[in-house]
């Protein structure tokens, strides 16, 4: 049985997924899709804490998958802009756990994660599969990658 870890850029994927199809991403559907077969060494979303309770109640169901739910606090700007980002702590993450799995998979379409995915494919031989919302996802990340998975149908909730 393969090992896994499991990271989700929880914004990448909420606002592709939402700019594609008009539909929220299926968080068990993938749960499903990633583990069959394989042993679980961490799964991880990544998320920003706004305070509201809707948000609470998501995070809450991240949980019950199986996910260890990290938050970084939404910092707005005073020119109007909004901070969130948690590239640097996926890598981290990435690199730590990555390397004690057989395969890395990484739901996210930001091209900045192709360095990250070309060393944990080379340097640890850790195979990496990256889920993102096919034309949003960079092309440096799905070539560096050794799996693109198309993020469709089967893992987005019901209109």
């Amino acid at each position: 049985m393969s090992s896994v870890t499991i990271l989700v850029d929880v914004q990448n994927i909420y606002y592709t997924s939402r700019e594609a199809y008009q539909r929220n991403f299926d968080y068990n559907a993938f749960w499903r899709k990633v583990t069959a077969g394989r042993t679980v060494v961490k799964a991880i979303a990544y998320a920003i804490d706004r305070g509201d309770e809707k948000q609470r109640q998501f995070q809450n169901i991240l949980r019950a998958i199986g996910f260890e739910v990290k938050l970084k606090p939404f910092i707005q700007r005073a020119d109007g802009s909004a901070k969130g980002d948690w590239d640097v702590g996926i890598t981290l993450d990435a690199i730590e756990y990555g390397q004690h799995s057989d395969i890395l998979v990484l739901a996210s379409g930001d091209g900045d994660f192709d360095l990250l995915a070309q060393k944990l494919v080379q340097q640890f031989n850790t195979q990496v599969e990256v889920y993102g919302v096919e034309g949003l996802t960079a092309q440096a990340l799905i070539k560096t990658a050794s799996r693109f998975m198309a993020i469709d149908e089967t893992l987005l909730l019901p209109k």
